[in-house]
């Protein structure tokens, strides 16, 4: 495991987020990515950030800390507020601690040896994840998913065909993030649009792969397999 936390800092106060930033920096185990003063520009700049805990304010105009950690997928968040109400939400939420301002530096020490204990300990097979749905939230359990395309109706959002021949619209990820949570042995990205599960394969040449699900017309599903992921899908089937 890497010997730092990549850790991005975010308060709305700049004279709080000041102060925070200094503390980290006195942490050697802490390495700042990147600190922010505005959580909607925090969000939008996530995806091309590398990280692996957040330090967050919880009440910020736009949106609070709370529901910007529900939106953060599998990263480790520290709640850093003046206020002790939000405390049993935020571990509801499993935040790793909840710091009341003013910080401290061996409090913040403490919060964060203990998002070390948590990132080094092996994780047994994960069997699904939590994604949002056009419905709400769903556990998308792995070994139901038999392709995953992105969506007609926005390409933000992504299609799930599941085993029983249902279909689940998830909202607003990306295929990077997916991959990330996938089985790495169990699912190959094939072309920009689809990933499929390599159970879910019933014939493959060069160019096309067929599944065993039937469509409304009863012929295969067939998907493309573009040269830039041909190396990788042929691979994981071992050929």
């Amino acid at each position: 495991m890497n010997t730092k936390l990549k850790c991005l800092l975010l308060d709305d106060e700049l004279p709080g987020l000041t102060y925070l930033k200094m503390l980290c920096e006195q942490i050697p185990e802490v390495e700042i990515v990147k600190t922010f003063n505005n959580p909607e520009k925090l969000l939008t700049e996530i995806p091309d950030l590398e990280f692996d805990l957040l330090i967050s304010d919880i009440e910020m105009p736009g949106i609070d800390g709370l529901h910007l950690a529900e939106m953060i997928h599998n990263k480790l968040v520290i709640f850093c507020t003046a206020y002790k109400d939000y405390a049993a939400e935020a571990f509801n939420i499993d935040a790793v601690d909840y710091i009341t301002k003013p910080v401290k530096l061996e409090r913040l020490q403490k919060a964060i040896s203990k998002a070390f204990e948590r990132i080094s300990k092996p994780e047994t097979a994960k069997k699904f994840i939590q994604l949002n749905t056009d419905k709400g939230k769903t556990l998308l359990y792995f070994n139901q998913i038999q392709y995953i395309k992105t969506a007609v109706s926005d390409s933000r959002d992504k299609t799930v065909l599941l085993s029983d021949g249902s279909f689940l619209n998830l909202k607003n990820v990306k295929f990077d993030t997916l991959l990330k949570e996938l089985p790495e042995t169990d699912f190959c990205r094939v072309n920009k649009k689809e990933i499929v599960a390599v159970k879910a394969i019933k014939f493959f040449n060069h160019n096309e792969i067929v599944l065993h699900h039937l469509e409304e017309n009863n012929k295969n599903t067939t998907l493309l397999l573009s040269e830039t992921y041909r190396s990788d899908f042929l691979k994981k089937v071992k050929i």
